[in-house]
Order: C-alpha cells, then sequence, then structure tokens
C-alpha cells in the first residue's frame, strides 16, 4: 500500500481510532491492575465500537485469560490484543480481498446494496481503477427503476473509456444483465460490472429480483457472476450488519465495499460484518475523488483502527 494511501485510511479511521483508544484509557486510568469492573466495562467499550458481539467476546476472553494467569493488562496490553483479534478476523491471512477471475469469458461483478450507499459511484470507481490497470471494462445499467442511475452510469462509462450496456426505464434487469453478458463476452471484455437497483432489505419481492439476476447471470457463463459486492455505508453503524445478513442469504455475497468511512466514528463496523459472516473486504472508500476507492489492506486497517 502507498504511503498517500495508508494516510488516507489512518485519516479517515481518526473518529474511530480516537474515540476506541479514549475510551480504553479511560478504563485503566487510576488503576493499578485490571479487575472485573473494568474488564466489564472494557467489554461495553468494544461492543460500543460496533466491533461486534463475537469479535468482543474473542477479545475479552484473551485479556481475562491473561488476567487470570496474573500477566499484565493495561491500555498498551489491551489494544495490542485488539489488534491481533481484528487482523485474524479480517482475514489477513485466510480472506483474499482480490477480485476472482473467470476462467473463461468476462469476470461478472454483481453490485448490491440498499439506497444511498454510494452503490453506482463505486461501480464506476472500480471500473476506473481496472481500466486503469489495463483491463477492458464493461457496465450493465440493470437498476431499471430510476432513469438517474442510468444516466449516472453512463457518465461513469464516459469517464472511464468503458460501453454501457442499458435498456429502457422500467424494463427487465436480468434481461439487461443477460445481454450485457453477451455483448462482454463477444467483445472480449475483461471485467462486466452490473448495477443493481438500491433495494430495501426489508423487501422480500425485490430480493427476489436480485435472485433472478444472478440465476440468469448465472446460465450466461459459468462460474457467473464471480463477485457480488454488498456496497455498505460506514456511517449506518450496526444496521449495516442486518443488511449484510438478508443480502448474504439471498444472493450469497463474496465481498464488501466500504464507502464513507472518511469522516464516521462507525468504522469498527467492518470487523462486525466480517466476525458474523467471514466475507472479505474488497475495497474501502475515504473520500469522494474517483481515486478514493481503493484495495483493501487488513494490516493497514487493523494498524490505523488502534495505534496512536
Amino acid at each position: 500500500m502507498s504511503p498517500s494511501l495508508f494516510s488516507a485510511i489512518r485519516a479517515g479511521l481518526t473518529k474511530t481510532r480516537e474515540a476506541l483508544i479514549g475510551k480504553i484509557e479511560q478504563v485503566f486510568t487510576g488503576k493499578a491492575r485490571i479487575d472485573e469492573e473494568a474488564l466489564e466495562e472494557l467489554e461495553a467499550v468494544l461492543i460500543q465500537s460496533d466491533l461486534g458481539v463475537k469479535a468482543t467476546e474473542s477479545i475479552m476472553e484473551a485479556l481475562r485469560k491473561r488476567a487470570e494467569e496474573g500477566q499484565p493488562v493495561d491500555s498498551n496490553t489491551a489494544t495490542g490484543l485488539i489488534e491481533e483479534e481484528i487482523l485474524r478476523i479480517l482475514g489477513a491471512d485466510s480472506l483474499r480481498p482480490e477480485l476472482a477471475k473467470a476462467e473463461q469469458g468476462p469476470t461478472v461483478i454483481m453490485m448490491v446494496g440498499v439506497n444511498g450507499t454510494g452503490k453506482t459511484t463505486s461501480a464506476g470507481k472500480i471500473a476506473s481503477m481496472l481500466s486503469k490497470g489495463g483491463h477492458g471494462v464493461m457496465l450493465a445499467a440493470a437498476d431499471t427503476f430510476r432513469a438517474a442511475a442510468i444516466e449516472q452510469l453512463e457518465v461513469w462509462g464516459r469517464r472511464v473509456g468503458a460501453p454501457v450496456i442499458k435498456h429502457q426505464e422500467g424494463s427487465d434487469p436480468a434481461a439487461v444483465a443477460f445481454d450485457a453478458f453477451e455483448a462482454a463476452r463477444a467483445r472480449g471484455v475483461d471485467y462486466l460490472i452490473v448495477d443493481t437497483a438500491g433495494r430495501l432489505h426489508t423487501k422480500s419481492n425485490l430480493m427476489e429480483e436480485l435472485k433472478k439476476i444472478k440465476r440468469v447471470l448465472g446460465r450466461a457463463g459459468t462460474g457467473a457472476p464471480h463477485e457480488v459486492l454488498l456496497v455498505v455505508d460506514a456511517t449506518t453503524g450496526q444496521n449495516a450488519i442486518a443488511q449484510a445478513r438478508v443480502f448474504n442469504e439471498a444472493v450469497e455475497l463474496t465481498g464488501i465495499v466500504l464507502t464513507k468511512l472518511d469522516g464516521t466514528a462507525r468504522g469498527g463496523i467492518v470487523v462486525a460484518i466480517c466476525s458474523e459472516f467471514g466475507i472479505p473486504v474488497k475495497y474501502v472508500g475515504v473520500g469522494e475523488g474517483v481515486d478514493d476507492l481503493r484495495p483493501f489492506d487488513p494490516r493497514e486497517f487493523a494498524s490505523s483502527l488502534v495505534s496512536h
């Protein structure tokens, strides 16, 4: 990871880091040794920092074990253990943040998520990233409910030099996805990015349509879609867990795109999502610029989250 990107991620996590570390230090202030009351306070801090129940339980188990063995436990010990656990959960050595690659034909990336998370923008930014890497990219406007979404994707297509396959507003999104796959295969395109309509994760009928898009793509090409990326707004906190659960049940997510990381105090939510579902984070958004959506690095993220 470049120094500039590391700085951007660290800056994006400033509010999260300061809130977490500040509260941890408060727990240990004035205590010669850790006691159960302090451990319970620390547990509450971790939960409130959106790290999630599973991650918190694992961290607390490690801290209690150290305390029972008579080893020193202070704020530095706690933050060190938190960083280790975050790295384990984020899969620094197992979950791969790289995009999957089709053995034959175009690699299909299906973008899903609720309205307002930056899904279409993320599709465009990923297209830009892949295009700059020398890959041929095509975009599919399968959000047929909003004319504005189709127009927005077309703007991105012109910006990155990627053709956009679209139908009329209100047409069948699965048909758009199918036609786009056929066009991508015929033109020898490396990546097809399918933008879908923003879904309220509480609406089952809309989820059925996403399932249909995925089925159609699967019949069109072996293994397609090769990536199903859920775009999550970092500022939504625990609601992101509910979103991930429903979308994962519907279309089996392969990765997370975490947007709006800059300026939020809830960056810990990515840890909770990975802990709950074992889904890797693929990209993080640290600003509004075209180059501000970048590949995720678990080690840099963990360091930026808890280190001074």
